[in-house]
């Protein structure tokens, strides 16, 4: 099974209840400066939110933004985030690849990436990013959000081979992965990459302006405008 078509699986039967990420206690001050951070940015903007899922932060900026499309390749998760009370007449929700974003009628001046850059594999980073402000209008805001790696919090980093059998952590593109476990007992392996605030920076080289990198204590923010 390649990576994306594991990440498609895995989200899939986790959708039901991926939110308790949300809930670990020791997460909960950078979550409520995280929420803030996003609200802030997103505030009167015309939203496309990629890799959406459960619209977790769909909803958060829901109250603040101008519109929002949110954009998921599976549909379990957009089942669950059509469910949640949103203003319908603000926010709406499309089944969609992000590596080959659909064609968009509505005007985007801002891109919301939750989460989603860790699974990217690092050899696609930038393409994606293409595709992304593609959709966007010149000069738009992006605001890119994840986890950063912190130790006894964290899923520990390990890869193993298709019988099995532990190998190197990073693979040829210098790749992280983690071994999720589910709650039905399955375990599935996930590319999950932690980068650094230059590794940030480099991947948005010549590509945005204003570009801005924050690390809270359990998640990092990357924040600029696409070149007009």
């Amino acid at each position: 099974m390649s990576v994306d078509a594991a990440m498609v699986k895995y989200y899939a039967q986790r959708a039901p209840y991926y939110e308790r990420v949300y809930h670990k206690p020791e997460r909960q001050n950078d979550l409520r400066e995280l929420r803030e951070m996003v609200e802030a940015t997103f505030a009167g903007m015309r939203v496309l939110d990629v890799a959406c899922g459960t619209g977790y932060w769909t909803e958060i900026i829901s109250h603040s933004a101008a519109s929002i499309v949110g954009v998921d390749f599976n549909e379990e998760v957009l089942e669950v985030a059509r469910a949640k009370q949103m203003p319908s007449e603000k926010v709406r929700f499309l089944r969609g690849d992000a590596y080959a974003l659909p064609e968009l009628s509505d005007r985007f001046d801002a891109g919301m990436v939750g989460f989603w850059w860790s699974h990217v594999p690092k050899s696609k980073l930038r393409d994606f990013l293409g595709g992304l402000h593609k959709r966007l209008e010149p000069g738009a805001t992006v605001m890119v959000f994840d986890n950063a790696f912190v130790q006894g919090s964290s899923t520990p980093l390990s890869r193993k081979d298709s019988d099995g059998n532990p190998v190197s952590q990073r693979d040829a593109e210098g790749n992280t992965y983690q071994e999720r476990v589910l709650d039905d007992g399955s375990t599935h392996q996930i590319v999950k990459n932690f980068p650094s605030a230059e590794e940030l920076r480099a991947t948005v080289e010549e590509m945005a302006t204003n570009v801005r990198v924050t690390f809270l204590t359990y998640y990092w923010v990357l924040s600029y405008c696409t070149v007009t």
